[in-house]
């Protein structure tokens, strides 16, 4: 390699590093502002004297208008300030959308602050996936659980905040634990703004964005991943929403016993996506997704059938220590499925995340209503066992996944018709490799095809 290349790709390190610290920050917001306003629902109840029904109204709204956030994202991502410029958007629109919810002085005040905070978290969500595929490129092995670990973190504490402010900050006539929202998400615009990941520091062109995307992304792996995505949001909404009154209405947990299921879950679900990058080194993605949903079934089996609450919060913990790192590996392999339009992947397979979240807390709960919510935890059980049949069209072993590109392991994975192990592309810069005679790059990934 030429002293020129060896000097672009010491740059291209340099700001790959400051641009994954970027990335976290931005999950880690994410998580912290979503459990910020999730478990303050309560709260809102009783200041605004609203129901149950209004409040899964105003929920599904935050659905919807994150599925047109992600849209927009798409949109902003192919324009000159990449992904880097929809995640920083995003980020400013929770600061707005927080601000609004903390002093609403009507219920409809809140719902509109909601409403607000759905669209900045369509933004955010497609943009850090957008993000963490351009720095794993970059990097040339798994760094996408390990991003999700950072949701988690961030969830942990804002879930913690909430608990231990409870009843020691007045909530009128400002709701004043929600402005640590406001902080986080500030700085990590800032922060996301100054270090994220742009397109000119690999040497690529912004990508046009009047070219034909719609025709350049595959749909049918596409659908594929999203099988994969809709499997862990149902199950993740399912658990987030109805495990607490699972086990106090049909298995009698005492109510200090009831949370502790969420609780098990989550702790689980980080332990796996901290796990989750090196077993896919070591494995390969489609191994992990595979063994991965396997767990999450065998969780979600033991929730169904258990006979008392220690088997039920088992079960929970299981089900988190399988799925963890399914919607990150999803998202990876989205990355590599049509070179030059990886954020217009992304972006569309993220609207899978919102049909997931409004199946698992809707047709969970109406199964539910009508029988009991032992059926309904079956429905997120069929669906991880169909993920689990699908896991090879993940691909194989490739230098993605931190694996040896070379030889015959490295040729799973499908292109149009599967999900590929190959470049990740858009926004995600391509790793420097051997000059070519006609003065070209290969990049390193893709040497062995």
């Amino acid at each position: 390699m030429s002293a020129e290349a060896r000097g672009s790709s010491s740059t291209v390190t340099t700001a790959a590093r400051r641009a994954r610290v970027a990335t976290s920050g931005g999950f880690a917001t994410q998580g912290f502002v979503y459990a910020l306003l999730l478990t303050s629902l309560e709260q809102f109840k009783d200041r605004y004297g609203v129901d149950d029904g209004q409040i899964t109204l105003v929920v599904l709204g935050v659905c919807a208008l994150a599925a047109v956030g992600t849209l927009v994202a798409d949109r902003v991502a192919r324009g000159r300030a990449g992904s880097r410029g929809a995640l920083a958007s995003g980020l400013c629109v929770l600061v707005a959308a927080v601000a609004v919810v903390s002093a609403a002085p009507t219920f409809a005040v809140l719902a509109l602050g909601f409403a607000v905070y759905g669209l900045g978290l369509g933004l955010v969500d497609a943009g850090t996936n957008m993000q963490a595929v351009s720095v794993q490129r970059v990097y040339g092995r798994s760094l996408l659980t390990g991003f999700y670990a950072a949701w988690s973190v961030g969830g942990i504490a804002g879930a913690v905040l909430v608990s231990v402010t409870a009843g020691r900050t007045p909530p009128e006539p400002v709701a004043y634990v929600l402005w640590s929202g406001i902080l986080v998400a500030s700085l990590a615009a800032v922060l996301v703004a100054a270090a994220g990941w742009r397109r000119d520091r690999s040497g690529e062109p912004a990508s046009d964005a009047s070219t034909d995307v719609a025709g350049r992304v595959p749909w049918g792996p596409v659908l594929l991943l999203g099988l994969g995505v809709v499997a862990y949001y149902v199950a993740d909404t399912a658990v987030s929403t109805w495990s607490t009154i699972y086990l106090g209405d049909v298995l009698d947990a005492t109510a200090r016993i009831a949370p502790l299921g969420y609780a098990a879950y989550l702790a689980t679900t980080l332990v796996s996506r901290v796990a989750g990058d090196p077993l896919v080194r070591r494995h390969g993605r489609a191994a992990v997704v595979r063994v991965a949903a396997v767990v999450g079934a065998t969780g979600l089996v033991l929730v169904v059938v258990a006979p008392g609450t220690p088997v039920a919060l088992l079960g929970f913990a299981v089900t988190g220590a399988g799925l963890g790192v399914v919607a990150p590996l999803c998202f990876s392999a989205a990355g590599a499925l049509a070179p030059g339009h990886a954020d217009a992947v992304v972006a569309r397979l993220n609207i899978f995340n919102y049909v997931g979240a409004v199946l698992g807390g809707v047709l969970v709960g109406a199964i539910g209503s009508g029988s009991t919510l032992r059926a309904g935890f079956v429905v997120p059980v069929l669906l991880v066992v169909a993920v689990a049949v699908v896991a090879p069209r993940f691909g194989r072993r490739s230098a993605d996944d931190g694996g040896d590109s070379a030889g015959g392991d490295s040729a799973g994975g499908v292109g149009a018709s599967g999900v590929d192990t190959g470049a990740d592309a858009g926004d995600s810069a391509t790793s420097v490799g051997p000059v070519t005679a006609s003065g070209g790059v290969v990049p390193t990934d893709e040497a062995s095809r």
